[in-house]
């Protein structure tokens, strides 16, 4: 009965086109109370810190956009409300440089489609590009990130959150290397072909597949950033075992404070992925941020034993799909605020030095999970001027907002190219 309640606890978000990367609250629609939303009573934001967020590039790790946007009516320009991202409002934000991530859900993964849907998603970004080329411009390499920024355009990167549409050929690795991109989540909600999943139960390959072995290798040859958010712990040593190269986490949290959430990383990890070179990038969402957040995310699998009982109904998609929406209304979000995504950010410099923690909001992934005052991508200034509250050097700062995972993706293209001579 735990597997099965296990299965469709990912199961509900899933089963949609759009999907919910974090089968959290589903997109980005505002909550009901519209003050928590905008961070009403919250303190002015500093102008030193405004200026350092416009001054600096600011590398997020992971922004759902792509799923909201692709086949849908909304505004890559101004806020329509359909989103935590457009154009107006990362300028305003200096959020000039994310990942955008073309997520591939198990839907896909499911019916066989994956690599379809990839391909929708890039198109869509692509489209994105081609519309507005004074706003918007695909970065392939961060000598790419940094020149777009100097140009005043919102620097674009793509990231694949689940490896599923590399099916079982490693020439899909370079086809997706060709189409811009630059890392790969190996998995999503549930075990694939390359790695089991920190969501699933099942644990087929006891960490990664030999296949999964495999792709890593051949992502260190192209220079794609191997990425383990998402993975199972086991399937997380693996990979530190295979990557000549750094990887990320490109949004993730620090377990420390959300005990029993595998999809965070123990402080084991953490000292591992910074052995290796590699940056852990915080993800905004509040399941990820504190222990109340993840307890509420952790007992969902309850909630929906008694929605069940209570109901007289039987496991079943549909059924699962309603007591989503059903839980969104009644069990309310314990908000986290700006001070909990520094306070993960304190805690991984404490742990292994600054130098290995970055920002991956998962904007437009997490739904209405967001911190109070951490809303959308212009907000970003409020998480700067917390930092320098805090006694964060302009270095250290520039270092958190994105300098560096342009140092380990710079690393990776080293390895790519050192490989490449062999």
């Amino acid at each position: 009965m735990l597997r099965t309640l296990a299965f469709f606890f990912s199961l509900g978000c899933l089963l949609t086109a759009a999907g919910c990367a974090e089968n959290s609250a589903g997109g980005g629609a505002a909550p009901p109370d519209a003050s928590v939303q905008a961070g009403a009573g919250l303190p002015p934001v500093s102008q030193a810190a405004i200026d350092l967020a416009q001054d600096a590039i600011i590398v997020d790790g992971h922004v759902d956009f792509p799923s909201r946007f692709a086949g849908a009516n909304i505004d890559s320009i101004k806020n329509d409300g359909a989103t935590n991202f457009d154009f107006a409002r990362a300028m305003t934000g200096g959020f000039n440089a994310p990942f955008m991530s073309i997520y591939v859900s198990a839907h896909y993964q499911n019916n066989g489609t994956a690599r379809e849907r990839a391909d929708e998603l890039i198109d869509a970004m692509d489209g994105v590009v081609e519309e507005h080329p004074d706003k918007f411009q695909l970065a392939l390499t961060p000598d790419d990130m940094r020149e777009i920024v100097a140009a005043g355009k919102v620097a674009m990167a793509y990231g694949m959150e689940n490896g599923a549409p590399v099916g079982d050929d490693l020439g899909a690795l370079d086809y997706f290397h060709r189409r811009g991109i630059r890392y790969i989540t190996l998995t999503h909600s549930r075990y694939n072909q390359i790695s089991d999943s920190s969501y699933d139960l099942r644990r087929p390959w006891g960490g990664l597949s030999p296949f999964g072995e495999e792709v890593v290798r051949r992502m260190n040859a192209l220079g794609i950033l191997v990425d383990v958010s998402h993975i199972s712990d086991d399937a997380f040593y693996d990979v530190m075992a295979v990557s000549t190269a750094p990887v990320i986490a490109s949004h993730s949290g620090a377990r420390h404070f959300t005990p029993g959430f595998e999809r965070n990383m123990s402080d084991d990890m953490i000292k591992r992925l910074a052995e290796n070179g590699g940056v852990i990038m915080i993800n905004f969402g509040t399941h990820f941020l504190t222990r109340a957040g993840s307890a509420r995310r952790i007992g969902r699998p309850d909630h929906y034993k008694r929605y069940l009982a209570e109901r007289g109904l039987e496991d079943s998609p549909e059924v699962y799909k309603d007591f989503r929406v059903w839980f969104d209304k009644n069990v309310a979000v314990p908000y986290a605020t700006v001070s909990d995504v520094a306070d993960h950010i304190d805690y991984v410099r404490g742990l292994v030095g600054v130098e290995h923690v970055g920002l991956g909001s998962d904007f437009d992934g997490v739904g209405d999970t967001l911190p109070v005052g951490l809303k959308d991508v212009s907000d970003m200034p409020r998480l700067v001027d917390e930092l320098m509250a805090r006694g964060y050097s302009e270095a250290e700062i520039r270092k958190i907002l994105g300098e560096n995972v342009l140092r380990v993706w710079e690393a990776a293209e080293r390895t790519a190219a050192s490989e490449g001579e062999q």
